[in-house]
C-alpha cells in the first residue's frame, strides 16, 4: 500500500508513521506537512532513511502543490491528520482554521477524487460533538454541536468528508476521537504543560474550577485504532475512538504532581476560558464490535512513561 499522510511531522501524526512502517515495513509512505509551530522532522528521525519513507514540505491549503503530489504518486489511500488544533489559538484567530481545517481538508479531497484515489481517512475529533453534562456519552449518531471555532473547523471538515462520500461515492471514513497523550506532543496542551511547568517549578494554571472532564487516549491506542479503520472500516462510516478513561483537570493535575513528587501548591487557578466544554466522553462500542479494536495501554503506566519522557526532554536541555 502507498500511503499519503498529511501532518505527519506533528504528534499524532508522526506516531502513527512509525507505527505503520514499524509493523508494515513493505508500505510506502509519503508525509506531506508545512511544518508549522506543531510540525516538527525531529519527530521522524528514526524512519528518516527508512525505504519507502518520503518527506514533502508542503502546504494542503495549497492547490497547485496538492495536485502535483497526488499526480505525482499512485496513492492508495490518504490518512489525512494535518490541521489546527489548539482550542485557544481558534479563539484568537478563527479564520486560520477555517483556511487550514475546512479548505485544507476540501483541496485533499479533491485531489483524492480526480486521481481516483481508493480511501480517505479524515481524523476528526470528539469536541464536533460539543458537551455532555455529568453523565451519557458520544456516539457516531450523536449530532454535531461544535462550541469553539477549532471544534467548527473540524465539523465542517466532517461534512465535506461525508459529502465526497454520498456525492461523489468516494470511499471516506472518519474517525472521532477523545483526549490524546503521549511522547512528543506540542507543549501548549494540558499535560505537557503541567509536566514541564512542574519540573521547572512554575506555577501550573488550572482553568477554573478544574471539573471539565476528558476521556485520556494513548497516542499508541489511537494509532492502531486508525490502522484498523484504514484496514476494515466500511465506506462512508464515523467510527468513534476513545479509552473509557475519564479525569476532571483537577485530578489529573494533582495526579501528574503526585507522580512527580511536586507540591500541589504549584497549582494556580486562572479564568476559565472561553466557551469551555464541560465534559466529552466517547462511546467506542462500535469500533470495538465491528473492527475487533481495543486500547491496551494502562493510563498510569503510560502516564509515568509521557512524564519521563518530558522530564528527560527538560534535563538534555
Amino acid at each position: 500500500m502507498r500511503l499519503l499522510v498529511t501532518g505527519g511531522a506533528g504528534f499524532i501524526g508522526s506516531h502513527f508513521i512509525r507505527y505503520m512502517l514499524r509493523e508494515y515495513p513493505g508500505y510506502q509512505i509519503v508525509n506531506v506537512d508545512s511544518l508549522t509551530y506543531a510540525g516538527n522532522v525531529a519527530n521522524l528521525t528514526s524512519v528518516a532513511d527508512v525505504d519507502g519513507y518520503q518527506f514533502i514540505k508542503a502546504d494542503i491549503r495549497d492547490k497547485g502543490q496538492m495536485a502535483h503530489i497526488f499526480s505525482s504518486n499512485a496513492l492508495d489511500a490518504v490518512v489525512h491528520f494535518a490541521a489546527e488544533t489548539h482550542v485557544d489559538r481558534s479563539i484568537d484567530a478563527p479564520s486560520t482554521f477555517v483556511e487550514t481545517n475546512v479548505l485544507g481538508t476540501q483541496n485533499l479531497l479533491e485531489c483524492a477524487r480526480a486521481q481516483d484515489v481508493k480511501t480517505f481517512v479524515h481524523i476528526s475529533t470528539d469536541e464536533v460533538y460539543g458537551t455532555l453534562g455529568s453523565d451519557g456519552y458520544f456516539t457516531e449518531e450523536t449530532p454535531l454541536a461544535p462550541n469553539s471555532p477549532y471544534a467548527s473547523s473540524k465539523a465542517s471538515a466532517d461534512f465535506f468528508v461525508r459529502s465526497y462520500y454520498e456525492t461523489y461515492g468516494m470511499d471516506t471514513r472518519i474517525t472521532r476521537c477523545s483526549n490524546n497523550y503521549g511522547p512528543n506532543q506540542y507543549p501548549e496542551k494540558l499535560i505537557p504543560v503541567v509536566i514541564n511547568q512542574a519540573f521547572k517549578g512554575e506555577k501550573i494554571p488550572l482553568y477554573g474550577d478544574g471539573q471539565n472532564v476528558r476521556d485520556w487516549l494513548h497516542v499508541y491506542d489511537h494509532c492502531t485504532a486508525i490502522d484498523r479503520v484504514l484496514h476494515k472500516g466500511r465506506p462512508g462510516s464515523v467510527y468513534n475512538i476513545g479509552a473509557s478513561n475519564e479525569w476532571n483537570n483537577k485530578d489529573l493535575v494533582e495526579e501528574i504532581l503526585t507522580l512527580m513528587q511536586v507540591p500541589l501548591s504549584q497549582i494556580e487557578s486562572v479564568p476559565d476560558r472561553l466557551g469551555h466544554d464541560l465534559r466529552y466522553a466517547i462511546d467506542a462500542s462500535k469500533i470495538r464490535e465491528e473492527l475487533g479494536w481495543e486500547p491496551i495501554r494502562n493510563f498510569r503506566v503510560g502516564l509515568r512513561e509521557t512524564i519521563d519522557w518530558y522530564v528527560k526532554q527538560g534535563e538534555n536541555k
